[in-house]
């Protein structure tokens, strides 16, 4: 065989294995009238779900199937839409995979259940519910709310969330806090890596713990908090001028130290049984 007919055929075996992948994929759009703060839950074993903010008190939820082993199923109960992937008899996470295009008022309520995702969510003034396995959480831009995250193993990124109430609890996997501030903002996992950069806000209670991750906390000079910090086994680092502070524990150098900023506005405490922390200045 020569090689144009060698090319000849492996073009027109692309163009077969397009044309199933095609064949198997649909696309359902759903629409939803809702009046003010709209809850919205959507359950999705495999595949990924975005929410964003949309025009009017309207919520459409875009679901992209990806073979004939998985319905979408819906409901509507007054103001609360309810979306779940329905998984067939022979799905897997291949062929149970829905990726879910959400778009909603920003005043609502989201909650979404998924193992694999990835999840995001953006721009929204309502709660955040997240519960996963595996899967990649995002959320970024939201205000006013309470975010409640719960994973196994899958990272998690906070990105400009404000005024809020955070919990975020994690057995393996990362958390990523960027400018992230509120009233409460607590973070507990059992082995991740624990990374906040903002500036702790104002009259807010932070914990970060985890049992064997390292706590990375940067924050500027000028921050106002008031802040214990203390590992079992791991090394305690601090690049601040603090005030001494009574706290429950003994302070001792390169495990634990406690102490005061300013007019320690915020409460911070980054515990540890044997990972490192270190309080690092901006």
């Amino acid at each position: 065989m020569c090689r144009q007919q060698r090319a000849a055929m492996f073009a027109v075996v692309i163009l077969v294995l397009v044309a199933f992948a095609t064949a198997q994929t649909s696309r359902k759009e759903m629409r939803f009238k809702v009046g003010r703060r709209a809850s919205v839950s959507i359950v999705n074993p495999y595949g990924a779900v975005s929410v964003k903010p949309g025009p009017g008190k309207v919520v459409v939820v875009t679901a992209i199937l990806y073979s004939s082993k998985v319905d979408v199923d819906q409901s509507k109960s007054r103001n609360r839409v309810t979306v779940f992937s329905h998984l067939l008899n022979g799905a897997d996470p291949e062929t149970g995979r829905v990726d879910y295009e959400v778009l909603m008022p920003a005043d609502g309520s989201v909650t979404l259940h998924s193992t694999t995702g990835p999840l995001h969510v953006e721009k929204l003034h309502g709660d955040v519910i997240l519960e996963a396995s595996t899967a990649v959480i995002e959320v970024r831009d939201v205000s006013t709310g309470h975010v409640h995250i719960k994973t196994l193993n899958g990272p998690v990124t906070l990105t400009n969330v404000s005024d809020g109430h955070v919990e975020i609890t994690s057995v393996s996997g990362d958390v990523a806090l960027n400018a992230v501030n509120g009233s409460l903002v607590h973070v507990n996992t059992n082995s991740g890596k624990i990374h906040y950069d903002g500036d702790f806000g104002d009259s807010g209670d932070y914990s970060l713990t985890s049992h064997s991750g390292d706590i990375e906390a940067i924050a500027p000079a000028l921050a106002s908090i008031e802040v214990e910090a203390r590992s079992v086994q791991g090394r305690v680092e601090n690049d601040f001028p603090l005030q001494p502070e009574h706290a429950p524990f003994m302070p001792k150098a390169g495990s634990a130290f406690a102490g005061t900023m300013g007019e320690a506005a915020s409460s911070v405490k980054l515990l540890s049984f044997s990972g490192k922390i270190h309080l690092k200045k901006r």
